[in-house]
């Protein structure tokens, strides 16, 4: 295809890139962030998926059969464990403001700086390949697709230049803008997302193709790799294939938290603990979507291309193959997202890191940055990550101009994951082992990674040429035990497997037996009490309450520190919200402890925390705290909290019993009250309609020649009163026998919607004098129950009476909702009146509730409805109650148990 084509494309792709970055990082300053949701995060740790993943899986699965899976089962197997662990992490990241692994590891051990630096070294030696590989792959599918030919001599006229110059400058625009390291990369978080949807899409795509277009399905595809006699796609190949798998799957699940730039969207870019809940199975099902169709395509190009074609290649050549330029193109550029996101996410993570833990600490030990005016060191900082970040993309550049041809992929990361994976004692050890020590942090590392470089990147030096074959075949001054290849005479395993084995034993070794050995110092215990005890509440009432520093130094040096590297404005505002919150004076010569701690947390967002100990520790004269005195301060704390636990238990327990108390008198003098007002209530309701039917029957005996008319009107009414004094002291008789447990039960069988609607039919005519509109939404209405017939409609009757009374004259509406449950039926009576208050939803159904407002307006009724209604629910074993609605009204609720169908 036409080179410039493809060039034209690619610039249009990463132009894209910036729009998404520029438009998320504009939502964001106004304050509508689009990146803070679980899919997004999810989304972003798929830059695990690399170009390696997007070719070299394919590749890996020609010539090895099935084991390219364990890459991606590891993943999702350790994301079983992300939220106890990774959770934690995230948690003492933004506690301790930590931002990269290197200060992660530096600051669980004291945050010393020798540590960080050995992380450091140990990243670029181990990442720095791998970023080359992602040049590789955006290379090598350049001039496949447009048919160059490759070996090009590295230089200005060199695709992979410009292609490394553009990815300097977009990572430079959109990844360091701020000195804060700890502040989030939204608009890049969302354009890895972005590519992550691209790459997984592109990838389909083809699978797809290759499937059921080439070959007419899997049927066919399977016949077609039988009839060539190609086997090896469904087995483990090799003597040792298991001990493969085993290695693979361990550096993997270690890789998924550790590796730079996992770490960074995992962990630094990670805006809520709760998004972990949809990675745990969102990441695991793009993991499985992005690999359904590797063994497809590798059969394919296997019966198709051939030897002819390099495997890694069967991804891109395969459409070529058949003039399929558009999805060609749609897989270049999957490719393309694959290694520009891994690439753009890995350098930030190193240059981070080596910013804090190399570059600052040379500029720190000089005199010069002491007298620095106000600023000048962010200048600095964001300045020298930004020739950092180009730095380690030519020296990815130069290794994979003179190194990377020599090496797959496969090799490549795999090389690059077992390096990384030399961390895992020192990581994972310390959040839940407190006598880890920085000793055997360091020394498990150095062995470890020593390992690795010998017995995995110094082969392939031999095979490369560039170190003599004699190394492999007698071994080191002609010591056989020591053969690369076959360390302490384990003779018989692939490279790799015997790499990690040996490698991750001695680290463990030497990290188990010399922190068993070790003293550790003041920081260390401090910091080892924060990382293991970090969900611990009590405790972090301590650690993040004060430092260990024992010292004094003046405000105004802690103010300059702060001024120098996060500006003078900026400084001002944190240290007089942070003295305001702790009632913390700032008029004082000499620093509160607080605030230099303070201080050193600040820094740490900026630095690093080792290089904010540094800082912090030259201007404070402090006076080193000994061991002792720790464990007296740790000893004294545990003592206070647990004495603090002792009286804050007694104390509940004395609230607990006055309030009981309190709680006893209060309702008997209620109910004393409410008796009287019930009483009141209730001769009052009595004495209306006696009075009433008197006064109408001495108007009829008075006039006996009243109008026949008048006389049926007066009599009526005074039927009507004695109905309603009936009515009364039926409900009254009634509640007395309910509460004495006289009432016996007469169960029946019934279609409960039939209740419904007698009940509604009786009060239809109140409904439509009032102007409320009932609904109904029984859709288990034939449903039978067993119940008391006349004591459940009357239930129902109360309820939708009570409705209709407080619904609003002529825009009233009630529905009325029946439902089947696991246990029983569930009926619900909503209507749009003036609701229930929260504080009244148990009183309402207090047979004395509604007397108590007699003296404000004359009670509706004798208030000893839902008192009647609640009893005869608890009779059925039963319940009632009211819930909330989303808007204005009430929603009284009952339930029935005892279903029969």
């Amino acid at each position: 295809m036409n080179k410039l084509l493809i060039i034209l494309v690619s610039l249009a792709y990463l132009a894209l890139l910036f729009g998404v970055a520029w438009w998320v990082e504009r939502r964001r300053r106004q304050k509508k962030s689009v990146v803070r949701n679980g899919w997004v995060y999810a989304l972003s740790l798929a830059v695990y998926c690399t170009g390696w993943t997007y070719y070299g899986s394919v590749g890996r699965a020609v010539n090895s059969g099935m084991d390219f899976i364990t890459i991606y089962l590891g993943p999702s197997i350790m994301c079983a464990l992300f939220i106890p662990v990774l959770q934690k992490i995230i948690r003492i990241c933004k506690t301790q403001r930590i931002n990269s692994i290197a200060d992660f590891i530096a600051s669980r051990y004291g945050k010393n700086f020798t540590l960080g630096i050995i992380v450091t070294l140990c990243c670029i030696i181990g990442i720095i390949p791998y970023i080359a590989l992602q040049l590789k792959a955006i290379s090598t599918s350049f001039h496949i697709i447009t048919g160059l030919p490759q070996g090009i001599i590295p230089g200005p006229g060199d695709d992979k230049f410009y292609i490394t110059c553009v990815i300097i400058f977009f990572i430079i625009v959109f990844g360091t803008r701020s000195v804060d390291a700890t502040e989030r990369h939204e608009g890049l978080v969302a354009a890895v997302a972005f590519e992550s949807l691209v790459k997984l899409f592109a990838f389909l795509v083809v699978g797809i193709f290759v499937t059921f277009f080439v070959f007419d399905g899997y049927g066919a595809l399977f016949d077609a790799v039988a009839n060539k006699g190609l086997t090896q796609f469904f087995t483990l190949s090799g003597d040792n294939a298991y001990s493969s798998w085993l290695s693979m799957l361990f550096v993997s699940m270690m890789a998924i938290v550790i590796l730079p730039h996992q770490f960074q969207v995992s962990v630094v870019e990670n805006t809520n603990e709760k998004h972990i809940r949809k990675a745990v199975w969102l990441f695991p099902l793009y993991l499985l979507a992005i690999n359904i169709f590797v063994l497809p395509i590798a059969m394919g190009g296997s019966v198709i291309l051939g030897n002819n074609t390099d495997a890694d290649n069967y991804v891109l050549s395969l459409p070529l193959h058949f003039n399929q330029h558009l999805m060609s193109v749609m897989v270049y550029i999957g490719g393309f997202s694959a290694a520009t996101s891994m690439i753009i996410v890995a350098t930030i993570a190193l240059s981070t890191m080596v910013s804090n833990h190399l570059f600052l600490p040379l500029v720190l030990s000089s005199r010069r940055f002491k007298t620095s005016s106000e600023g000048s060191l962010t200048r600095k900082i964001i300045l020298s990550r930004r020739v950092i970040i180009a730095v380690i993309l030519f020296a990815a550049y130069a290794y994979n101009s003179f190194m990377a041809p020599y090496f797959s992929l496969v090799s490549i990361g795999l090389a690059s994951m077992a390096a990384v994976a030399q961390f895992g004692p020192a990581v994972f050890g310390g959040l839940y082992w407190r006598n880890a020590s920085r000793k055997g942090a360091v020394t498990g590392i150095i062995v470890g990674f020593g390992i690795w470089f010998y017995t995995l990147i110094v082969p392939a030096g031999v095979d490369a040429g560039f170190i003599d074959k004699s190394l492999m075949d007698s071994g080191p001054w002609h010591l056989s035990w020591l053969r690369p290849q076959a360390l302490f005479g384990l003779d018989g395993w692939d490279l790799f497997t015997h790499s990690v084995f040996w490698s991750m034993f001695f680290n463990c070794i030497c990290y188990l037996v010399i922190s068993s050995y070790s003293r550790l110092s003041a920081s260390e215990m401090y910091q080892a009490r924060v990382f293991v005890d970090i969900f611990d509440k009590d405790a972090n009432q301590f650690t993040e309450g004060q430092g260990v520093w024992r010292g004094n130094t003046q405000y105004a040096d802690i103010r300059a520190l702060l001024d120098n590297f996060i500006g003078k404005e900026r400084s001002g505002l944190l240290l007089t919200a942070y003295a305001r919150r702790n009632d913390i004076g700032l008029d004082t010569v000499i620093a509160d402890p607080r605030i230099v701690h303070f201080a050193e947390r600040m820094l740490s967002g900026v630095i690093g925390s080792a290089s904010a100990k540094f800082m912090i520790a030259n201007i404070v004269k402090e006076e080193e705290i000994t061991i002792q005195e720790v464990l007296a301060i740790v000893k004294e704390s545990q003592q206070v909290l647990e004495l603090n636990k002792e009286l804050k238990k007694k104390s509940i327990e004395l609230t607990r019993a006055t309030d009981m108390l309190t709680r006893a008198n209060e309702q008997l003098k209620r109910m004393d009250v409410l008796k009287d007002e019930f009483l009141y209530t209730v001769t009052h309701e009595l004495r209306t309609p006696l009075t009433s039917i008197r006064a109408l029957s001495e108007i009829v005996y008075d006039n006996p020649d009243m109008e026949e008319e008048q006389r049926q009107h007066y009599l009526e009414a005074v039927v009507k009163e004695i109905e309603r004094l009936s009515h009364l002291i039926s409900q009254v008789l009634n509640l007395e026998r309910y509460e004495s447990g006289r009432q016996k039960l007469n169960y029946a069988t019934v279609v409960f919607g039939r209740l419904i609607a007698e009940a509604t039919e009786a009060l239809l005519p109140l409904a439509e004098e009032r102007g409320v509109a009932i609904v109904h939404q029984l859709p288990h209405a034939e449903v039978s129950v067993l119940c008391d017939i006349d004591l459940v409609r009357q239930v129902i009757y109360n309820l939708i009476a009570n409705a209709i009374k407080f619904a609003p004259e002529s825009t009233g509406r009630i529905v009325i909702a029946l439902e089947q449950t696991g246990s029983g039926i569930r009926l619900a009576v909503a209507d749009n009146g003036p609701g229930v208050p929260y504080e009244m939803r148990e009183q309402i159904f207090d047979k004395f509730f509604q007397a108590k407002n007699q003296t404000l307006k004359k009670p509706v009724g004798t208030g000893l409805g839902l008192t009647i209604c609640k009893r005869i629910m608890e009779m059925h074993g039963g319940s009632i109650g009211v819930e909330d609605t989303a808007g204005t009204g009430a929603c009284f609720v009952i339930a029935l148990p005892q279903i029969k169908t």
